[in-house]
């Protein structure tokens, strides 16, 4: 597995500057149709002084969700809390998050589809009705309480909608999917990032970078920072195209934006099976891949550019991939 991979869409850097992200719908780029619902949806709250229903949102990493969970506390008024599904394995671990809530906070619950099924359950009246009923105690002296909550607003993110079972998914009275962006939202995105990291970019550069970031805000930022090194050390501190042009070769990313990850799980499918079908875990197994990540950080993107088709029977290479590696079908 490739650990210092660089156009990836796993969690973001410790480092990564807090200013890079939009703190208001009006700066937040792209997901017009979502960020104008949301708008409505706040202003509509605001004004009944109600908490806003709970939201899911889905999609791919890297597009923003953590972002808008942030955004919607900041729009509200509100404190937000944040928690990931992973570490809510008992009972007890969300009791200590929801009896921290004040009147109208925000929990956003990051991979809230790993939440364990059992741990649901506690959820639904929390998410509904606003209490929590838990069983306390050993089998010889259980005992059940009931704690009363404020009215909150739960904001879930995940990539695996489908993961999600179907009650929790219905408690949700706002659901969004978030999109690639365009090379022109991305474009945005990078001169401000340029302008928050006093980095210059030239127009042209700016362009080239957001078609080669796989329509993700959280990848054209990544390489921007790395570029932004090269810049520093083999030029003026400025990214134009002749320091952009050997950045990205140098970090493997080429031109469609595909990087040498996404070239091996390519030339595996095609050397190793044959050009597919192939089933997700034998092609993760040959390119020492976590099958989840391939699904969730890889498939994604090259599914939409064409690529990869995804069968009944596994996964298969397209022609446009034999001509993209340059390999005789």
């Amino acid at each position: 597995m490739n650990d210092e991979r660089v156009v990836t869409s796993l969690e973001l850097d410790e480092d990564r500057e807090l200013s890079i992200r939009p703190s208001t719908l009006d700066e937040y780029v792209g997901q017009s149709e979502i960020k104008e619902n949301l708008r409505v949806f706040i202003k509509s709250a605001l004004m009944r002084g109600e908490s806003l229903d709970h939201i899911l949102l889905y999609g791919p990493p890297g597009l923003g969700k953590t972002t808008l969970a942030y955004i919607i506390a900041n729009e509200l008024g509100s404190n937000i809390k944040t928690a990931s599904g992973p570490s809510i394995e008992k009972a007890g671990d969300l009791a200590a998050i929801l009896s921290t809530l004040e009147e109208g906070d925000v929990l956003f619950i990051d991979e809230i589809h790993r939440i364990p099924r059992y741990i649901e359950e506690i959820l639904y009246p929390a998410m509904e009705d606003y209490y929590l009923d838990i069983i306390v105690g050993t089998d010889g002296s259980s005992r059940n309480i009931k704690i009363n909550l404020p009215k909150f607003t739960l904001v879930g993110a995940t990539t695996r909608a489908g993961d999600l079972s179907s009650p929790l998914r219905d408690r949700f009275g706002i659901i969004a999917k978030l999109n690639y962006y365009t090379d022109d939202e991305l474009y945005q995105i990078i001169k401000r990032t340029s302008c928050v990291l006093d980095t210059p970019i030239t127009d042209d550069a700016a362009r080239c970078l957001a078609s080669r970031s796989r329509g993700t805000p959280r990848i054209a930022n990544r390489l921007f920072k790395r570029i932004r090194d090269f810049a520093l050390v083999y030029g003026e501190g400025i990214i134009n195209e002749d320091i952009l042009e050997p950045s990205l070769n140098k970090l493997g990313v080429d031109k469609t934006g595909l990087d040498d990850t996404d070239r091996n799980l390519l030339l595996a499918i095609i050397e190793r099976f044959n050009g597919g079908p192939v089933g997700i875990d034998a092609l993760a197994s040959s390119i020492g891949e976590e099958a989840s990540t391939i699904e969730d950080v890889y498939e994604p993107f090259l599914l939409q550019q064409g690529y990869l088709k995804r069968t009944a029977r596994g996964r298969t290479v397209t022609d446009k991939t034999y001509e993209y590696l340059n390999i005789e079908k």
